[in-house]
């Protein structure tokens, strides 16, 4: 794969919005139709432009004015915010108070950084094909309970460019829930709750609901594999104990014995659902009934920045962006391979620009006949 070079992005970026960005498809999805009068020419872009300069409230009277401001400004990130009362680029002409955000996809992001507690391959941005599992676990969870029990129908998956995902629920209704709404939707898928200093996360009343029931079923079809073999949560005594923190005091003695008997995480593992199997059938006790399913939660349930899916005027990045530190393409993900996306497979802009020069030079060592080709038809064979 083409080798990417921050240095080299003010050109690509260049190349890239003249002749790759798909302008149409882009703007047919925000006008949804354009059933609604004036919903694209009152929706937000933001800008982040060499050294960090940041431009809010922009928004365009047609696909034509936003290719054309792209092109000129050369923003090294777009994000997408709401459909607001009037037009955003006119925000500073329209009385105080009036200027409301009306609409926006709810939406969804998954932060690999918010995982740095329970996984041991990679802290902060860095990311593998280990830990990306967690990513592949929280879509198949989210989207499952977004179609099934709230009965929502367009959802959108993105790979972030980095380290993460997002979730555009494009919905009509959808769009114009209240942030109370929003907030109350995010409070349900979620369960890992506490700061850094909290050990135990995830706290699960003796009734399973049936969305946490169904998200276990998917968590178990990847921990052994992810979290036994692949994290080896049970690796050694430094490890163990951070599992020992999430169950009573009464069993730490003898899981420690079990532990130091045993020779790998899937052995320590068989040997933690025995005794707590014990404990659950000799204890009658309103919780602590689940303690292995809360450590599984506690390690593999998708953890929500319910900040930016409450607000409705908060701004996400836009599919089919350029991450400035990676190079990679924030492409959408197909939900029927999600086992199979592979982040680091992702296309960079240094690869696709250089595909594009090469598809040039063959063209130009050949007839000469593209010369007066239209430029949008041109864009659309690049594309």
């Amino acid at each position: 794969m083409e080798a990417f070079d921050p240095a080299e992005l003010p050109e690509l970026l260049k190349l890239y919005y003249r002749r790759l960005f798909p302008y149409s498809q882009y703007y047919r999805w925000l006008n949804y139709g354009g059933v609604v009068k004036n919903y694209f020419q009152h929706r937000e872009f933001s800008f982040t432009l060499k050294d960090d300069i940041y431009i809010r409230y922009q928004s365009f009277n047609n696909q034509s004015e936003m290719e054309k401001e792209i092109q000129k400004l050369n923003p090294y990130k777009i994000d997408i915010g709401a459909v607001y009362s009037h037009r955003p680029i006119q925000h500073n002409t329209v009385k105080l108070g009036a200027f409301q955000a009306q609409e926006k996809e709810l939406v969804f992001d998954i932060d690999m950084t918010d995982y740095d507690d329970v996984r041991r391959c990679c802290s902060s941005a860095d990311i593998c094909s280990k830990c990306w599992t967690l990513m592949t676990m929280a879509i198949h969870i989210i989207d499952r309970a977004l179609k099934e029990d709230f009965g929502f129908k367009h959802c959108l998956w993105v790979y972030s460019g980095r380290r993460g995902v997002h979730c555009w629920v494009c919905d009509e209704t959808v769009r114009k829930l209240s942030s109370a709404v929003r907030s109350g939707i995010v409070e349900y898928l979620s369960l890992v709750k506490g700061g850094e200093d909290m050990k135990k996360k995830v706290h699960l009343s003796p009734k399973i609901h049936p969305f946490i029931r169904k998200s276990i079923n998917i968590v178990e079809k990847y921990f052994e594999e992810y979290a036994l073999l692949g994290q080896d949560i049970l690796e050694n005594k430094e490890n163990w104990n951070k599992i020992l923190m999430l169950v009573p005091e009464s069993l730490h003695a003898e899981l420690q014995q079990g532990f130091q008997k045993f020779h790998n995480s899937v052995q320590r593992w068989e040997h933690l659902k025995q005794v707590v199997s014990t404990y659950r059938s000799v204890r009658n006790e309103k919780f602590g009934q689940h303690i292995d399913w809360e450590i599984m939660l506690q390690y593999c349930f998708p953890r929500l920045d319910i900040n930016v899916s409450k607000g409705i005027n908060h701004l996400l990045k836009s599919p089919f962006s350029v991450h400035p530190k990676t190079g990679r393409i924030s492409v959408p993900i197909d939900l029927q391979k999600v086992d199979q996306f592979d982040p680091f497979t992702v296309p960079t802009i240094s690869q696709i620009c250089h595909e594009l020069d090469m598809v040039s030079s063959n063209e130009d060592d050949g007839d000469k006949e593209n010369e007066a080709e239209p430029d949008t038809k041109r864009r659309t064979r690049d594309f």
